[in-house]
């Protein structure tokens, strides 16, 4: 199975007074534009997936739904556990038991991504070989009976190297 990990584009500074609880932070005006050029750089390296599962807060379901409508991939679907606060394992361990498809996107935050990346591939949320830009993307093979530490890193796609696909 092939798995995309997607950062949430950019999003609008914290502000408390706009926006009281984090969750219903926005995408910039910036990141929607610019997440629109990349995901249109994506569909020339992938051009389908089964299914998309995101959080809900708002940065990541808007660039959950930029992804389904610019791609013409599936409407996103939420995953509770791609929110801050949940551990890696609970991720894998949703899409190890849940996911029997062969391409899935997951739409999340930072650090939660790149410690579901860490453990997919080294089996250690903590050893973070990289670090997921805004509106970066990570594709990672994984096999069946998967373990942690056994995924294999196929790419890893800056936005404006998506952005430069696109043009």
């Amino acid at each position: 199975m092939e798995l995309y990990l997607v950062r949430h584009a950019i999003a609008e500074e914290r502000d408390p007074k706009r926006w009281p609880g984090d969750r219903e932070r926005p995408l910039s005006e910036a990141g929607i534009a610019k997440f629109r050029e990349s995901a249109g750089g994506l569909t020339r390296w992938v051009p389908r997936v089964d299914a998309i599962w995101s959080s809900r807060l708002r940065r990541a379901w808007q660039t959950a739904e930029i992804l389904s409508h610019v791609t013409g991939w599936p409407a996103p679907a939420e995953l509770e556990a791609l929110e801050p606060g949940h551990p890696a394992a609970q991720v894998l361990r949703e899409v190890v038991t849940r996911w029997r498809g062969e391409r899935l996107a997951l739409v999340g935050h930072a650090p939660g991504l790149d410690e579901l990346a860490a453990l997919a591939l080294f089996g250690d949320s903590s050893a973070q070989p990289f670090a997921l830009r805004k509106g970066g993307i990570a594709c990672l093979a994984i096999e069946e009976p998967f373990q942690p530490g056994q995924a294999s890193l196929t790419w890893l796609a800056t936005p404006k190297l998506l952005r430069a696909l696109a043009r």
